[in-house]
Formats: C-alpha cells, structure tokens, sequence
C-alpha cells in the first residue's frame, strides 16, 4: 500500500510538473488564432546528445518547456532530434503560416541549415533559431517573443498541490537523511563491536 501511494503521488506530482512551469502557454495557431499572430504550425528541436558543448540549454528546453508547449497545444506538430557524433548545431525550427512574425529578422540565424528539420511547405515560412550557449530560460524568452505565445498561470489548486509537494519534499528528504544516520550509527556500532572482539582475541593470545 505504501509502494503504492508511492507511485500515485510520483504519478501526480509529474502530471503537474506537465501543467505548470516554463513553457506552459497557448501558441497562435490555425484553429485558435492570438491577436492576428502568424499561425504557428510545426516546432522541430535538434541538438547533439553532448554535454558541455553548448547544447544543454536545448536538451534543458526540450525536457522543461517542449512538453508543457505540446500539452497545451496538441494540434501543433512539435518534433525532436538527439543527434550522436560530430558537433553541428542546436537549433529550433519555428514554422509560421502563411507569413513570418514581425521579430522574424531578430531571432532568425540563416547561416544554420538543419539537415534533420523537415522542409516548409509552400504555405510556411520558417525562422530557425540558434540555441548553442543559450539555457533553457533564455530560449523560452525567444520563443515567446517571436510566436507571441500567452503563458498559461497556474491555478490555486495548482498552486496548492505544488506548495504540498514541496513540503513531501522535504520531509522526504528529512527522513532520507534520519535513517541514513540511523543506518551509519549501526555501521559504527558493529565495526567498534568487531574490533573490541578483535582485542579480546589477542588478549587471549598473551
């Protein structure tokens, strides 16, 4: 039952994590258009599996603000490519319908050439963004401002669910550290109990 609770408050606490937090927000698109924004239609991601080469901030934005942005807006195609070996680039691919945001200019990098994005169809146009050094908040920031996305804030429910999660934390964590402590003192207790035989044997041996 306790294994079970477990996995029921992992379970919830993900399913909130999905809700709430960078990334959560509503895209203009086809079927639900913001402020008579170009129309977001696809999102590809691509970064190289490396750490310390300047892709963690787009690994970062996948795993934080990818999932949250297709959580709220399922219609929208959003694809992602971990690529191995040789360093290339870390990019998003942005595609508009019709005509590009007006930001287009200040965010579009034309000297990367995404082997691994699909091609715009004749009624897109696409802004790709370099996200090499960039971290995760940053990128959000660009995002956000090119698409004119509207961040979705969470409620008070999510605010309290969020707020008792952090206390389970910490008493998690609490008690982590109590029975690691409880454990150690029995280490102690039996490795001094083993040197005390240690010297009775040699006693007898005198």
């Amino acid at each position: 039952m306790v294994n079970l609770f477990k996995r029921m408050r992992k379970l919830n606490h993900r399913l909130i994590n999905v809700r709430v937090g960078t990334g959560a927000a509503t895209l203009p698109s086809i079927s639900s258009p913001l402020n008579n924004l170009p129309a977001v239609t696809r999102m590809h991601l691509t970064y190289g599996k490396s750490v310390g080469r300047g892709h963690i901030g787009a690994q970062k934005f996948w795993r934080k603000c990818l999932l949250r942005l297709k959580y709220y807006n399922p219609a929208i195609q959003m694809t992602v490519k971990p690529y191995d070996g040789e360093e290339r680039h870390a990019a998003l691919t942005i595609f508009f319908s019709g005509v590009q945001p007006q930001k287009a200019q200040a965010y579009h990098d034309a000297s990367i050439k995404d082997e691994f994005a699909p091609s715009p169809t004749e009624s897109e146009k696409a802004v790709v963004l370099n996200l090499k050094d960039y971290n995760f908040e940053e990128i959000w920031q660009q995002v956000k401002e090119l698409t004119g996305a509207v961040e979705v804030e969470p409620t008070a429910e999510d605010k309290e669910q969020l707020e008792k999660f952090r206390q389970m934390d910490i008493k998690s964590e609490a008690d982590r550290i109590r029975v690691a402590g409880i454990r150690q003192a029995k280490k102690d207790q039996e490795r001094m109990l083993q040197e005390a035989r240690g010297e009775v044997e040699k006693l007898r041996e005198l």
